[in-house]
């Protein structure tokens, strides 16, 4: 048992309730709140630990979408419009999964250094699976399935399993197996029906890419536009395999991050949300696509979270970098505000979205939290958290320091 305490405590819970000159006692999970008196005398064999007076303590950071497959591009890829991406991704990605472990490894220290506790590993292939067994962050593994072919699902299928299977030889309480649909556009119904009633059998996570470009808008809508020509190079007189609202619907009973969501409709937020589903927000890889920016304004905070995309489509895995540019794409909304709900997509709302037991400073939640070093007033503490941390000064996951 352990107390710590910090001028701040920022608790992100759904008040964002601010706590000064407070502590924490904690093993595993959080058993108390209060002044560093207080739990001295409640618990006078517990170990103190101190910190520096300008200590900020808030949850440790939730990254819910991350592609580290490709974690070696920096100047390999087309940016600016989705198709051209996509094309350059099928080009050079046996370039760029070629001697990847180097460049992993560096992607997983900066999510350890920035304050990620807890994050979701999109996997096609499943070759990161050892390194993320052996990082110290929680790691939920989605593994992926796509295929568009009828004459493939079978196989697919199989092939799918059989990583599936590699993750859940792996399991513990820090990695996670959880599953993947890649897209409507690219899923046939049969597979991705398949894949969810295995996740629903075994109670596991979805993840899913959604609405993420105007060109797969049109083709789910009317099956024309730019997917019309790239479809057609590997099956002519392709047709759209799934319509929208009936993907989403393929998704009850599961527990899903829609991804993206740049071009979903009204009627399609509200699906995914009476569904109990939520939407992960990836604003620099939506800006470098030119997918579109999803009006966050508009969507009920609760069911949002942030995710930062791979470096296929990012120039930065660190959260703190994710905000600051969210900060400046979303510029009709108060900085202020605008600063508390990043905080909370990226704690509270990224736990929910998880079904994970931590994301705030609250008794009876992992103790899973994370100290920055900062001078700031009380009222601009969660906006000048965002503008000046990089990285931060201690991490614990589930009472353990990293």
């Amino acid at each position: 048992m352990k107390i710590i305490s910090a001028k701040y405590i920022l608790t992100c819970n759904e008040e964002f309730e601010i706590l000064e000159n407070h502590a924490i006692c904690f093993d595993e999970k959080i058993i108390d709140i209060d002044t560093l008196n207080s739990l001295k005398q409640k618990y006078k064999e517990a170990e103190f630990i101190e910190l520096p007076k300008n200590s900020v303590i808030l949850p440790g950071l939730i990254n819910t979408h991350l592609h580290l497959e490709f974690s070696a591009n920096k100047t390999s890829l087309n940016y600016g419009s989705f198709l051209p991406w996509l094309n350059s991704v099928i080009e050079k990605r046996d370039e760029l999964l070629k001697n990847s472990t180097e460049h992993i490894k560096r992607a997983l220290k900066t999510l350890q250094k920035s304050g990620v506790t807890t994050f979701g590993a999109i996997s096609s292939f499943g070759e990161e699976i050892e390194l993320c067994k052996k990082s110290p962050l929680r790691t939920y593994f989605f593994v992926e399935i796509l295929g568009s072919r009828p004459d493939a699902v079978d196989l697919l299928f199989e092939d799918f399993k059989h990583r599936l299977r590699a993750c859940e030889d792996l399991e513990d309480e820090r990695l996670i197996p959880a599953i993947s649909i890649h897209s409507p556009y690219s899923t046939h119904p049969i597979l991705a029906k398949n894949a969810l009633d295995i996740a629903r059998k075994f109670g596991y996570v979805v993840s899913t890419h959604f609405m993420e470009s105007k060109a797969e808008r049109e083709w789910l809508d009317s099956g024309s536009g730019e997917f019309c020509e790239f479809f057609n190079n590997f099956n002519p007189n392709s047709k759209p395999i799934n319509s929208p609202l009936d993907f989403i619907e393929l998704f009850s009973g599961c527990k899903t991050l829609f991804t993206h969501c740049t071009q979903a409709k009204k009627s399609e937020i509200e699906k995914i949300k009476s569904q109990n589903g939520s939407i992960t927000h990836c604003a620099v890889s939506n800006r470098l696509l030119g997918v579109g920016r999803l009006k966050i304004e508009e969507i009920d905070e609760s069911i949002l979270n942030l995710g930062t995309d791979g470096l296929s489509s990012n120039i930065s895995l660190n959260l703190w970098d994710e905000m600051r540019m969210a900060l400046m794409l979303h510029n009709d909304i108060d900085l202020n505000e605008l600063s508390k709900k990043l905080l909370k997509m990226a704690t509270i709302n990224g736990a929910k979205a998880l079904n994970l037991e931590a994301g705030e400073i609250s008794k009876g939640k992992f103790a899973d939290f994370i100290v920055c070093e900062l001078d700031s007033s009380v009222e601009n503490l969660a906006q000048n958290l965002i503008l000046q941390t990089k990285f931060v000064k201690e991490s614990y996951i589930k009472g353990e320091r990293c």
